[in-house]
């Protein structure tokens, strides 16, 4: 590509540039998926990338490139940012980090098997250059996924054609749970776009995202590279780069389980990055071959499975679908611009070692951990006010509406996997045999429950089913669903 595109001095890292560029800019697009139904959407952005993708193995000249590459970035900001945000309307936040998981694995995953299938394509002699044949095979079945998401994607639970009308109701029940009634589950509530701006939580785990992507963006991009200037030929090299991202793909699903099972993301984060961090050192400071390729393993195991842990840790603390849009926007806009810095970080004149962009690596990636210990000292303190302002959630028993006398434990899924609360006594008979079935189905999860878990803010406590409570008896049952984000935020 160097060579059919004319390529020098820095052309090609403005190739990488521009599309983080475009990216960053472009990250509003993240709302989109509450404006416009999932479906259309996704279908558009993944039919827009697969066209663009594969546009760029027509190019000839480095301006051709960078504008396939300035369009490039535009849709994969309309598309990927917004499956996490798609996954939380379906999933519980003890829940929701797996799904998010198998998601982002298929970054892993996908660069094991590019690197394989890089390795196929240029020990072949096709006829047409290596590297247009490559974007080809990217493209052209991304664009024939786009009908697939047209017409098979649910918007809502509510339009899951493959759930029962009695699922449809557990889903509905829980999504209740999730964002604290029923109305906003679908649209955006302006007011909170602002308060989730002001949420120091939502920075934090931006500045994270920002912090793991240094490395995140470069390693897969400079593997090969590094792995020729390790001594392997340029075939070998693709090759080479299949079984850390291989092992990395594992080690994002089991970190991802492990996190949601224990509901301690901080300490889960703070593992991986250490890891990770080693691995860059590793690769900065030895000159074994071999030991400089197992540093890519832990590299690999490290930053990858972070990324897949920080993504959910931010949709868990909001009490919205706005206020989750929002952080997920804000994420994005701060966190993309790390792939800036990491990308730029490996001057071709600093190879073979690129010392200076391993240790800059390293280093944002022990300053992850750092702001994952941070974050989740945050969380212990903002919980312990609440406990000291309206007690503990853990064995409160309130006196429900329309129960004549009856008390029960408050529902919070931070202590316990019961789906009870004041709410349930407002909803119609079918709601409330939802609610006991997917309390039901729940159960086997309290074990795994039955601890203080400081990682997540509280955001269905006692203090908030007063207030439920409180607006029943003044306003109805009609006005008593809402979550009072604003005492918990």
């Amino acid at each position: 590509m160097t060579k059919d595109l004319h390529l020098v001095g820095n052309d090609y890292q403005w190739l990488l540039t521009i599309f983080y560029i475009t990216y960053i800019v472009f990250e509003f697009q993240a709302l989109m998926w509450k404006i416009v139904p999932p479906h259309i959407w996704l279908a558009f952005t993944v039919f827009g990338w697969g066209l663009i993708a594969s546009a760029q193995s027509g190019t000839n000249t480095w301006s051709g490139m960078m504008a396939c590459r300035f369009f490039l970035g535009i849709s994969e900001a309309g598309f990927g940012p917004g499956i996490p945000y798609l996954l939380s309307f379906f999933y519980l936040r003890h829940e929701v980090g797996l799904r998010i998981a198998i998601f982002l694995s298929a970054a892993p995953l996908a660069t094991s098997f590019s690197g394989a299938l890089a390795y196929g394509i240029t020990s072949g002699y096709p006829h047409l250059a290596k590297w247009r044949l490559l974007f080809l095979v990217e493209g052209l079945p991304t664009i024939c996924m786009a009908p697939v998401a047209f017409f098979f994607l649910p918007d809502t639970p509510d339009k899951a054609r493959f759930l029962t009308e009695e699922e449809k109701l557990i889903a509905k029940a829980r999504g209740v749970r999730q964002v604290g009634s029923v109305e906003r589950l679908g649209g955006i509530v302006w007011k909170e776009v602002g308060l989730a701006l002001m949420d120091v939580k939502c920075w934090f785990t931006a500045f994270m995202y920002f912090s793991c992507n240094v490395g995140f963006s470069s390693l897969p991009v400079f593997l090969p590279t590094i792995l020729n200037d390790m001594g392997f030929n340029a075939i070998d090299s693709q090759g080479l780069t299949a079984p850390p991202f291989f092992v990395s793909f594992l080690v994002t699903i089991l970190s991802t389980w492990v996190a949601d099972k224990t509901q301690q993301r901080g300490y889960t984060i703070m593992v991986l990055t250490t890891v990770g961090g080693i691995g860059y050192i590793m690769l900065a400071t030895v000159k074994s071959v071999g030991v400089r390729y197992f540093g890519v393993f832990l590299a690999a195991s490290g930053i990858f499975p972070s990324i897949a842990n920080i993504l959910p840790w931010v949709t868990n603390n909001q009490g919205s679908d706005t206020r989750r849009g929002m952080g997920i926007v804000l994420l994005n806009l701060i966190g993309q611009c790390g792939p800036l810095l990491g990308t730029n970080s490996f001057p071709m004149n600093e190879s073979p070692r690129y010392i200076k962009g391993m240790a800059i690596s390293a280093a944002f990636t022990f300053f992850t951990g750092f702001l994952a210990f941070g974050l989740r000292c945050l969380l212990v303190w903002e919980n312990r006010k609440l406990d000291k302002l309206h007690g503990s959630n853990k064995n409160r028993v309130v006196n429900q509406p329309g129960g004549e006398g009856q008390e029960s434990e408050v529902g919070e899924e931070n202590y316990g996997p019961t789906f009870r609360d004041e709410d349930m006594y407002n909803m119609s008979e079918s709601m409330k045999l939802a609610q006991h079935r997917s309390e039901r189905f729940n159960m086997m999860w309290k074990a795994w429950f039955s601890f203080r878990v400081v990682d997540w803010l509280d955001l269905n406590g006692p203090w908030t089913s007063d207030e439920k409570l409180d607006r029943f008896t003044k306003t109805g049952v009609g006005n008593s669903l809402g979550m009072v984000e604003q005492h918990a935020m």
